[in-house]
Parts: structure tokens; C-alpha cells; sequence
């Protein structure tokens, strides 16, 4: 069963194996919103978590597919988990301490043979230096060169590398949210607007569409013919509810902004009977 964390309103999911099946098995994009470990000052590429659309959460909780959960960590924990999470934090620093030791002994080894495979280059190079010295051959840099052979190595503490966790060992407390009733962490239930949202993506989906979150061109939602790695949107959905008013100048300047990015809006009218009722527009211009 896939968990979607909600927090505030945001649906995230925190599983790389979860967001694989939601995308592959369910259609469903998402956007990935978490800063990316080795490069956390950049956002051209980011990782997890995944954070859902309402409608897409909603989506897998009806399918039975996905349950809503909040974290309750802010919880003090009780004598026993006290214990448990001491001896995970114990656990984790001897396996630091064994990581230590052995990146050091292999550091070690390297650096032996690298040295074995310099050693005839390393005294040739000290035998021209004592004869522009004039000194005589052998003497204390035989001996130096010994010892820089047999020298143990010590590896630095802070060049050695160290796996950074990204997923918990266990999940943590956490318990269901009902994603039919209004809550502080899940607002959306029985709110009109998202009501109609819904019946417009689900209508969609059903029909084998691809979407996305649709603000970057003025839309609801930017439905693909297919996965939207692949391939462009071809349509801007604006949600209409029943009754709800469309000024002139907001419909004109949705299908001129359609057109410009070679997409066709599509006017999504959800009625109280469920179906949906779609109208496509395109700003021709003056011919």
C-alpha cells in the first residue's frame, strides 16, 4: 500500500519504489520538490520527496490504491523506543567505524603499490640528485627510501566517505488521514473548487491522458497524449464549474496564450450528474 504523507495540504511521497509504480503502473506525474544530496545548491535537477496533486492523491485513495498518513514525531517517545532508537544510533556509528577501517586499509594497499610501482623512478630520481650534489651513492637515502615504503597510512577522518542515508529503516509513527472530511492536514475535502478540479482530472485520466499542474500557462491542468517525457501538452484545461462566471477578457486571453504555445484550451464544465462537458478554443487571428 503506498503512503502519501500530507502535510498542510501537500500530499509527498518519500518511496523512490512508490513514486516508480505511481508514474509506470498509475499514469500519474507529480513533481519531484526535494533538494538533491550531492548537489544541494542547484534546482535543475531535483529529488525526492514527490510531491502530488490533491487530485492525484485523491486518485489512489478512491482506487484503494494509496492511504493519506500524518507523521506524529512531535510525540514525546515512549521508554522502550528510547532504548531502540539509542541502540540504531550505536549500530550506525560501529558501522561508520567499519567503514573507517576498511577504506583505510584499502587506501593503504593502493598507495603500497603505487609506491612499489614508482620505486625504481623515486631512486633514480634521488641517485641524479646526490651526484649534482656531489655525495656519494647509498648512504641515508637508501634508508629513506626504505622507510617511505614500510611508513604505515593514515587516512584523515574527514577525507573518508560516508554513505548518506536516504530512507528511514522504519517509517516512524504516523497515522491515517480520512481524505473525506476537512482537516487542518487534508482541507481539500468537500471544497467546491477542488470538487470540480476532480471530476475534470478524473474524466481525463480515464480517458488515458497524461497530467500535470497547469499554472506555468495560466490552465488548471496540461494534459499529454502520453508521458509527458515524451512528448508536449496538447491541451490546457480550465475548470468551469456550473454557474461560476468567465469574463470575456479572461477567455480571450486564454486562447491567445494557448496559441502562442501551441496548445488548445479546453473549457472542463463538471455537472452535478458527473459527466463533463468540454469546449476547445483557438485564437485564429486576422487571415
Amino acid at each position: 500500500m503506498i503512503q502519501i504523507h500530507v502535510l498542510q495540504g501537500a500530499a509527498l511521497v518519500w518511496s523512490a519504489e512508490d513514486a516508480r509504480e505511481i508514474r509506470e503502473r498509475f499514469r500519474l506525474v507529480g513533481t519531484l520538490v526535494g533538494a538533491l544530496a550531492r548537489k544541494p545548491r542547484q534546482n535543475t535537477r531535483l529529488g525526492l520527496p514527490l510531491q502530488l496533486l490533491p487530485e492525484e492523491a485523491r486518485l489512489l485513495a478512491e482506487l484503494g490504491e494509496a492511504i493519506l498518513v500524518r507523521s506524529t514525531e512531535t510525540q514525546p517517545l515512549a521508554e522502550g523506543e528510547e532504548l531502540n532508537q539509542a541502540s540504531e544510533v550505536e549500530a550506525y556509528k560501529q558501522e561508520l567505524e567499519e567503514s573507517y577501517q576498511e577504506q583505510q586499509r584499502l587506501a593503504g594497499a593502493e598507495r603500497g603499490a603505487l609506491l612499489a610501482r614508482l620505486a625504481d623512478h623515486i631512486a633514480e630520481g634521488r641517485a641524479r640528485r646526490r651526484q649534482e650534489r656531489g655525495e656519494a651513492p647509498g648512504g641515508a637515502d637508501a634508508g629513506e627510501d626504505l622507510g617511505l615504503l614500510d611508513s604505515p597510512f593514515i587516512l584523515p577522518r574527514g577525507s573518508m566517505m560516508v554513505q548518506l542515508p536516504t530512507a528511514r529503516c522504519h517509517s516512524g509513527r504516523i497515522e491515517r488521514v480520512d481524505w473525506t472530511s476537512p482537516s487542518p492536514d487534508w482541507p481539500h475535502a468537500n471544497c467546491p473548487a477542488h470538487e470540480a478540479r476532480y471530476h475534470v482530472f478524473r474524466e481525463l485520466w480515464d480517458r488515458g491522458y497524461y497530467l500535470s499542474g497547469g499554472s506555468k500557462f495560466g490552465g488548471d491542468f496540461l494534459v499529454y497524449p502520453g508521458d509527458p517525457l515524451r512528448f508536449h501538452a496538447h491541451y490546457i484545461a480550465l475548470c468551469c464549474p456550473p454557474g461560476a462566471p468567465l469574463p470575456l477578457c479572461a477567455l480571450v486571453a486564454a486562447a491567445r496564450l494557448g496559441t502562442s504555445v501551441k496548445k488548445t484550451v479546453l473549457l472542463c464544465s463538471p455537472s452535478p450528474s458527473g459527466t463533463v462537458a468540454f469546449t476547445s478554443l483557438q485564437w485564429s487571428g486576422l487571415q
